[in-house]
């Protein structure tokens, strides 16, 4: 099946009613479809996740009934077709006529009936529809209720910031291997090639895209001169400062882009572990692109009795599993397969993890904590307790009001991803 729209409603059936990962679903669907329709593909899936809540109410306006049980994929091809009427630049007609015949690969030529006159109901109606929307919050802000309500408590002049930041394409952001360029020798080359781009002090290895490119246009991209990592995530790394000749440990370690950047800053022994071992397979790729090695083992973090050689390290960096809530605008399927309920299964498991591997560290050595989480549960609240039950851990102040009732820095989206960090040393 090659119809992009049939695709799309397939991969979004897969994701919100069957709680699969769009990262996992979409290289399936791509693996059918040319370079255009790619990134066609990309683009409905992306945009339905991020209007999920608007596209639900426009439906149950226009249905007598939702599509239920077999049908249910159709459900998802007319958010689809609604989505690319009031989103994309594809003329009216066309985008009816496409989101119609992609039930021909669906198997349903007996429902075009149906998908034509919801979908011209929809245009004839689309501005008393979208006004009703935003008397809806779960519509207004297109995300679950529990998270609006988390990020109005902990940021009571920013939520609808992070709410609309989320909204948004990510921006493509660089990471020049130092190993090879400076940045500024880096950003030369984009210059010869025609490539825009900002620079930012703050980011000493990144390099900013006006608009998000193949990596394989980037120069040198496949001998590993650079890599796509947000700036949140370029943090990581540097806030570490790891030096030659250490043993340094990168723990939950998968896809690998801060491995790999700690080897690019200093010729260290880095040992990167991961539970996953098919994630630990992407730390191994991204290091052969690179030119660089490091000891790449497959284990649980909260048990490192299982793997661990008995060696301590100099620095550790933790990037703990978490809800991706700082990532939501790479991930909008986030806001749809993440529950309340998990928060606090993850904040235990975050727990387990420092408290396991805090002993590995040398004295004198460090420790960074990171997340990719905006929630305070995860992030300050969670360095408060290691530090109130943990005498020899000291906190390192990332910035003025980084202190032991508020440690820590939290990013939250906007020029980068929502990200935190917590840099602690052993006494």
């Amino acid at each position: 099946m090659s119809n992009v729209r049939a695709l799309a409603a397939q991969t979004l059936f897969q994701v919100v009613d069957k709680g699969a990962s769009l990262s996992a679903q979409l290289p399936l669907a791509t693996s059918q479809l040319d370079g255009k329709d790619r990134a066609l593909l990309q683009q409905i899936c992306y945009g339905v996740l991020r209007y999920l809540p608007s596209l639900e109410h426009y439906c149950q306006q226009l249905l007598d009934q939702p599509l239920k049980g077999k049908r249910r994929v159709f459900q998802f091809l007319l958010y689809v077709g609604i989505y690319q009427l009031q989103h994309m630049r594809v003329p009216a007609h066309a985008a009816v006529a496409e989101t119609v015949n992609a039930l021909t690969p669906l198997r349903a030529p007996g429902m075009k009936g149906l998908v034509n006159a919801i979908l011209r109901n929809f245009q004839r109606h689309q501005v008393e529809l979208e006004t009703s929307a935003t008397e809806i919050p779960a519509c207004l802000y297109n995300h679950p209720g529990w998270f609006i309500n988390q990020l109005k408590a902990a940021y009571p002049t920013q939520w609808q910031a992070i709410l609309e930041a989320n909204q948004q394409q990510a921006p493509m952001w660089l990471r020049v291997n130092q190993s090879q360029f400076s940045t500024v020798d880096y950003a030369a080359m984009l210059d010869q090639e025609g490539i825009a781009y900002q620079l930012h002090n703050e980011y000493p290895d990144g390099i900013l895209l006006d608009s998000p490119i193949d990596v394989y246009a980037l120069p040198q991209f496949a001998a590993g001169a650079c890599s796509v990592q947000d700036a949140a995530a370029q943090k990581a790394a540097r806030l570490l400062a790891p030096q030659s000749s250490e043993n340094i440990l990168d723990a939950c370690a998968a896809p690998g882009g801060k491995t790999c950047h700690i080897l690019e800053l200093a010729d260290a022994k880095v040992t990167a572990v991961d539970a996953d071992g098919a994630r630990l397979q992407r730390v191994e790729q991204n290091l052969e692109r690179i030119g660089l090695s490091a000891k790449c083992l497959e284990g649980d973090a909260s048990d490192p009795e299982a793997w661990w050689d008995g060696e301590l390290y100099d620095r550790i960096l933790l990037d703990v599993p978490c809800s991706a809530t700082g990532v939501i605008r790479r991930h909008p399927d986030i806001k749809w397969l993440r529950r309340a309920s998990d928060i606090d299964n993850l904040v235990t498991l975050q727990a387990q993890i420092i408290d396991k591997i805090w002993p590995l560290l040398k004295p004198g050595g460090t420790l960074v904590y990171a997340t990719c989480s905006v929630l305070p549960q995860e992030n300050q609240q969670q360095i408060r307790r290691f530090l109130s039950v943990t005498p020899d851990a000291a906190l390192v102040p990332l910035h003025d009001a980084d202190t032991q009732t508020q440690p820590g820095l939290q990013l939250l989206p906007g020029l980068s991803d929502g990200f935190y960090y917590a840099k602690l040393t052993k006494q």
